[in-house]
């Protein structure tokens, strides 16, 4: 297993000693753009992570969203993409209809990228439908690492959010993930 943190702009350093990967948080809906996101990823590249980029999605105005997210996500060979589907601070969510399409939107946008699906455990088992995650699913649920509490296949698993997200990646080396993300 590999490891990594996801940060937003809450975090405003993290320790990159030890991790292997970084998911930066670019943006969310239609509006909203990390104010730290350059600062982020230059951290993450300078620590030779693998770096992953992910938008928060929104209800509706979906192609709309997936063009704003690459406009702000940097476009590098090997960088990961991925959204982020859960409930909204409104108490909202996109539909699962509206994730697929996300996640196709973004691929057909980006098509040498790899395109993910986060979400946490209660979202995969109770409103997916199509359990349609693009290249991969980054699941969270707060257990031991590597070990979340789901039948399916999974790529990177969020464990806790003490003191900031952690997340383990099933892949065998850094070498054997930045591989996977270039193909």
């Amino acid at each position: 297993m590999l490891n990594g943190v996801d940060v937003s702009s809450y975090q405003s350093s993290f320790d990159t000693d030890g991790l292997d990967f970084v998911f930066i948080k670019a943006t969310e809906g239609r509006s909203y753009v990390n104010p730290r996101l350059t600062d982020q990823a230059k951290r993450a590249r300078d620590a030779g992570c693998v770096v992953g980029f992910y938008h928060f999605l929104w209800p509706g105005n979906i192609a709309a969203q997936a063009e704003y997210f690459l406009a702000k996500a940097p476009e590098k060979a090997g960088d990961l993409l991925a959204v982020d589907w859960e409930q909204t601070g409104e108490g909202t969510w996109a539909s699962n209809t509206d994730k697929d399409k996300f996640i196709r939107e973004v691929k057909r946008l980006r098509p040498h990228h790899r395109v993910l699906l986060y979400c946490n455990r209660t979202f995969w088992l109770n409103r997916d439908t199509t359990s349609y995650a693009g290249d991969g699913l980054w699941i969270a649920d707060y257990v031991t690492p590597g070990k979340p509490r789901i039948q399916a296949s999974w790529r990177f698993h969020q464990h806790t959010d003490r003191p900031l997200d952690k997340d383990v990646a099933d892949f065998a080396s850094r070498k054997a993930l930045r591989d996977w993300a270039a193909g």
